[in-house]
Order: C-alpha cells, then structure tokens, then sequence
C-alpha cells in the first residue's frame, strides 16, 4: 500500500481527492491537511509515502512544505497537484524538490500514475508544465558547444534533451529510431553520470548545462 498525504487548503478540493484516491486498492490515504505545516506534521506522525500537494496555501504554502519535507522527510516524495502552470509556481515547486507536477486538470487516472511514480522515485510532469519549462529555459545558456559535461555521450545527451522536454521512454525510443530497453540503458547510464535519481532533477540538470533548449 502506497501511504498518501493529501495537502490543499480547499476542503471541498480535499476531501474529494481523498474519496477518489480511497478507490484504489493500493493507496491508502493517512491524512488530509488543510496547510503545508498540517502536511509535514502528518507525514511526521503516519510516515507518508507522497504527499500530493497544493501549493498556494495560507501560512505555510506548498513550496515551504516541499522543502521542509525534502530537509525532514527525505524517503517522502511530493507530487504537486495545482490549479497552476505559471513559470514561477512550475520552477519554485521543482526546486523546492517536487518530484511530480499536475494541474487539477489531470485526470483520475493520471493522478494515481504520478502518485504510483512518485512511490517508485520517478517522476511524472503534466505536459503543459514541460511546456513552461522549456519556455524557461529560454533563460538558459545556449545549448552546450564544447565537450559535454560530466562525460555524457552524445546519444546520452539526446536522451537528456528529450527527457527534459517531456518525451516518455516510448516517444524517446520513436524519436531516435532505437528499442525503449535501449533508451532506459541510456537513462541509467546518464543519471548515474550526472548524479541523479528522477526525471525532474535531470530536467533540472539539463537547464542548468544548457542541455535544453525552447522548441
């Protein structure tokens, strides 16, 4: 069973997340918060797994959570579920160390396959939020013109730019004419380069070492 905290300061919003996710035979849902203090002290007491959480709360908000539970809580993994996508909301989560970001447009079934991810140590990002990222990446240096970092491949560094723009494994494998085992071999070999263990801090990664770039 997958221990769920769920963080949002609408009742009605929070109550009705907790009955649907009360659906699935592998969640169970520990505790509901009305505010990201609630949230790290629920965590605290029921040993969460994920914590799906808003980010636009009175007191202590979303970001504030994240990072505290990061800090206190590091075997927690937090999935953002917001009515939200602007640039900073998308960018303060991740940094915050989000490991998933939904808009409350998600779907049932989407909602339970980031919650799943999350549980696993993946991550699962909504594609308009991949969008703003690229969107802010636009920011970042150009893309990388010398010797690549952290002696990344470049087939290694393909795979990091389509990962950062949002591909599946299934769509990276499509785009570079390769088997999806084959993608994943890259992946593992790319995180373990670059010292990471999600999706999301490998998208950070990549705008960090201009690896990405706006379509």
């Amino acid at each position: 069973m997958i221990k769920v905290v769920v963080a949002d300061d609408q009742t009605t919003i929070r109550e009705a997340l907790a009955l649907m996710l009360d659906l699935f035979d592998d969640f169970e849902v520990v505790g509901a918060a009305a505010d990201g203090a609630e949230a790290v002290r629920l965590v605290a007491e029921h040993g969460a797994d994920v914590v799906l959480m808003d980010l636009r709360m009175p007191g202590t908000d979303g970001v504030a959570a994240t990072v505290r539970l990061r800090q206190e809580h590091p075997e927690t993994r937090v999935v953002v579920l917001t009515t939200y996508s602007d640039d900073a909301d998308v960018l303060a989560g991740l940094r915050a160390g989000a490991i998933g970001y939904l808009t409350k447009d998600a779907t049932r079934n989407q909602i339970a396959q980031a919650i799943r991810a999350a549980a696993e140590g993946t991550s699962v990002l909504d594609p308009e939020v991949s969008r703003k990222l690229l969107a802010a990446a636009g920011e970042a240096p150009a893309a990388y013109a010398g010797e690549l970092p952290d002696g990344l491949s470049t087939r290694e560094a393909e795979v990091l730019t389509l990962i950062a723009a949002g591909l599946a494994n299934r769509e990276i494998a499509a785009r570079l004419f390769v088997t999806e085992a084959t993608v994943k071999s890259h992946i593992n070999r790319l995180f373990a380069k670059i010292g990471v263990t999600d999706r999301a801090q490998a998208v950070r990664y990549a705008y960090r070492h201009g690896l990405a770039a706006p379509e």
